[in-house]
């Protein structure tokens, strides 16, 4: 696989939750730290994903906003 990307993170499947259209993924990167995405149900069927699938995270966006309270 290559892909342009400079933000892949590898990891471990830890849950898949089917919606009615979208699925929500939680890929855990490292001991403890996890990342989620929806994305659509077809896309999720489409990769086969299931819990303990090695897949990569690939984070497109160009920004990141921290809030506090």
């Amino acid at each position: 696989m290559q892909v342009s990307a400079r933000n892949a993170l590898k990891g471990t499947v830890k849950s898949v939750v089917v919606g009615s259209v979208n699925t929500e993924v939680t890929v855990e990167v490292a001991p403890g730290v996890e990342v989620t995405a929806i994305i659509t149900k077809s896309s999720a069927e489409n990769l086969k994903l299931a819990e303990g699938k090695q897949v990569h995270a690939i984070i497109k966006s160009s920004d990141v906003i921290i809030a506090v309270d």
